[in-house]
């Protein structure tokens, strides 16, 4: 298993492309993401297949639905083998400790982690869906509630990781999307920071995409990126 703080998103449209992507990546070097639009496309196999070439993949679908449902996902999602997969804190209590319940107990199962609200959303997505109060005192209420549920750690904003740490502590799992190396694109992020501002926030693993999957050479990028955490 690799200790690397770096996971790199395949956001592609098919497996051939995210197989090619991982083929100039060192396992021992990063982990991996798989989303929705590569599973929907490619399913199960692409994870097996990564996993079988050593890497930790990070199944990114954001199960949200009663609980029973969300709990028979992530038993199917432990069952390739992955390391890390998340569902929705808006879910609820319930839906996640059903779902904490349904990955087992023993040493080797994958990590189940909360999203809060995601790092695409600012004020006026926030206020127009109906929310109340801040991004940031949500953002803690439903970590507080992913944390009681038995939850491994919360997908949240590097902005908030500072937060989230001392409030939970050292063993609670803090997954940073919105990671971008000084100077590239901003992208569809909003509340975004650098890799080691994020690191130095608390982060525990970074979620980085394009500045290593569009890079001419995406290894060396990962490189520079594990150098600026030095």
């Amino acid at each position: 298993m690799s200790d690397s703080k770096i996971i790199v998103a395949l956001d592609y449209p098919s497996s051939d492309a995210a197989l090619a992507l991982a083929r100039q990546l060192d396992p021992e070097r990063c982990r991996l993401k798989i989303g929705k639009e590569l599973f929907t496309r490619s399913g199960p196999i692409v994870v097996e297949t990564l996993v079988k070439r050593g890497f930790d993949i990070f199944l990114d679908l954001k199960y949200h639905d009663i609980p029973h449902t969300v709990a028979k996902a992530c038993a199917a999602a432990a069952d390739l083998g992955v390391w890390m997969m998340n569902v929705h804190t808006l879910g609820g209590g319930a839906m996640m400790t059903a779902a904490r319940a349904a990955i087992g107990t023993q040493s080797d199962r994958p990590l189940l982690i909360g999203v809060t609200l995601l790092t695409s959303m600012d004020q006026m997505t926030f206020d127009q869906i109906g929310l109340q109060g801040t991004i940031t005192d949500t953002v803690l209420r439903l970590a507080n509630l992913a944390d009681k549920s038995g939850l491994d750690g919360v997908v949240c904003s590097a902005q908030e990781a500072h937060q989230l740490r001392k409030q939970h502590g050292d063993s609670f799992q803090l997954i940073t999307p919105g990671i971008r190396p000084a100077n590239s694109d901003q992208g569809d992020q909003y509340r975004i920071m650098t890799p080691p501002e994020a690191i130095a926030a608390g982060s525990s693993y970074l979620v980085i995409g394009r500045p290593i999957t569009a890079a001419v050479d995406p290894m060396a990028a990962l490189v520079a990126i594990e150098q600026s955490l030095k």
